[in-house]
């Protein structure tokens, strides 16, 4: 059925069909038993031309090479020359790394690492972000509770931090969140030390160390009383603090 939005299209004439049009439309002189025998004389050795075309592309040498950039070769690298490359990129990346103390901290694992170097000077367990997510059915916040993953670094050190405790804490434990903010202070919950990484982020203890090693934190890593205590002492300010 033809729909008249979408015409049926006419194939493309071959190029034998183009050259039987255009000879014949071709004045040819003579009878016309000379002309006809003059056509198909012409029809032929186009004929003949296409066959040994055809022939001659169905048995050339397969599997060579095309050269799509003709006057060009390609030159490959001797062992030397790419021993040479590859030095020359390891000292990229040893540039790269960071110099002096830092910390690594790999919240899928939950572990701290504190390095100098490429030195591990201690590995400590960690509880890092969850990844839970927890709706406000009634105002429609919503909040996800991972670790931030990046570079960063040490820019507050606080003894005997007071936690802040924020709305969504409320509404995780079913209660009504307060009018007044001394109703948020809750001392102790933090551990002795924290080190603010920024955005309310911070590396500090936890009441629940049994969990140590799971990923069960709001988003802030938690280390063990002695764990924190050293790392606290170890770095400063502006220590640089990598996490993935």
């Amino acid at each position: 059925m033809n729909d008249p939005l979408y015409p049926r299209q006419r194939p493309e004439p071959s190029r034998l069909q183009r050259l039987r049009q255009c000879l014949g439309q071709i004045p040819l002189p003579g009878t016309p038993r000379n002309r006809k025998l003059l056509f198909f004389a012409v029809f032929g050795l186009f004929l003949l031309l296409e066959i040994s075309g055809s022939l001659l592309a169905a048995y050339s040498p397969a599997g060579e090479p095309v050269d799509t950039k003709p006057g060009k070769t390609a030159k490959k690298k001797s062992a030397a020359a790419l021993q040479a490359d590859n030095e020359q990129l390891q000292r990229k990346i040893k540039g790269l790394a960071p110099r002096g103390l830092y910390i690594v901290i790999d919240t899928a694992g939950n572990r701290v690492f504190l390095k100098r170097g490429e030195e591990t000077l201690k590995e400590m367990l960690a509880s890092c972000g969850s990844g839970n997510v927890l709706e406000d059915p009634v105002g429609g916040r919503s909040w996800t509770f991972d670790t931030p993953r990046g570079d960063f670094r040490i820019l507050k050190k606080v003894t005997k931090p007071v936690w802040i405790k924020p709305d969504w804490a409320f509404l995780e434990e079913g209660e009504p969140i307060p009018e007044r903010s001394s109703e948020r202070n809750m001392p102790g919950m933090m551990g002795n030390y924290a080190l603010g990484i920024g955005d309310g982020y911070y590396i500090h203890g936890t009441l629940y160390s049994r969990l140590l090693g799971r990923n069960v934190s709001h988003g802030c890593v938690r280390l063990g009383d002695a764990d924190l205590e050293e790392l606290y002492r170890s770095a400063d300010l502006g220590t640089r603090v990598l996490i993935y």
